[in-house]
């Protein structure tokens, strides 16, 4: 069930105690890839793994803007601090378990939102009445994880087989001209830059080019298999606080 197509009376009468978040960014994406790509991402894998579920599952409606200001050199760009970003998902996620949804996968689609979203979750199932997880779709693509970019051959082989209509393939040469090899500036383990318009010209790292549709369609798969299978996790958990020691 999707919550911005349902009816009230549908939420109240499905016997559902498991949700799917999903959370994105609106951010720079280079000169060929939307805004959005990470909030359609996290929508696109979110309903994926919820049609491989079985069993009832709701898909909440899609959170776009997340922790992002290190994009903020880019036109467009939207973001918001990580603690307004932590208070909305908690938010959230109460909404979701008052109607008795009260565990929760926030399924996520921008590498910014993880420290945040890693702490909210745990706040969430240590002191309220759900029990929330965070899921990055990108972190669960097997080998091609060490692919990622940003606005890289993933990202847009995603794009490419899911939203072929919002990648501007005229200006993937432009794209891949404009590109870093890899995520920041790096000195003794420490990145020295805090915003990527400090190691990338057009906002891209990684080869756009590199990721074409048929990758795009074997990380859905493989991203839907991982979410379903951490749907019967949570579905499954026994989850009582611990009592301290």
């Amino acid at each position: 069930m999707h919550l911005s197509d349902a009816t009230w009376t549908d939420v109240r009468d499905v016997d559902a105690d498991l949700a799917l978040l999903p959370v994105g960014s609106t951010e720079q994406h280079g000169p060929h890839a939307p805004l959005g790509t990470d909030a359609f991402h996290a929508e696109t894998v979110a309903e994926a793994g919820a049609e491989r579920y079985d069993g009832e599952v709701v898909v909440a409606p899609t959170i776009p803007v997340g922790v992002a200001e290190e994009h903020r050199a880019f036109a467009g760009t939207l973001w918001v601090s990580p603690d307004t970003f932590r208070d909305y998902v908690r938010d959230v996620v109460g909404s979701l378990a008052h109607h008795g949804m009260d565990r929760v996968v926030v399924v996520n689609g921008h590498g910014g939102n993880v420290p945040a979203l890693g702490e909210v979750t745990a706040t969430i199932s240590r002191h309220d009445d759900a029990y929330a997880v965070p899921f990055t779709w990108f972190e669960t693509v097997g080998e091609h994880g060490s692919d990622m970019g940003h606005g890289g051959p993933l990202e847009t082989a995603l794009l490419r087989a899911t939203h072929p209509e919002l990648v501007r393939e005229e200006r993937i040469d432009e794209a891949r001209e404009g590109a870093s090899q890899g995520w920041g500036d790096w000195t003794s383990g420490t990145n020295l830059a805090h915003d990527s318009a400090e190691f990338t010209a057009n906002g891209v790292v990684g080869d756009p080019g590199a990721g074409d549709a048929e990758l795009g369609e074997e990380l859905l798969e493989l991203a839907a298999d991982a979410l379903d299978r951490l749907l019967v996790a949570v579905a499954d958990r026994d989850v009582p606080r611990p009592a301290d020691r």
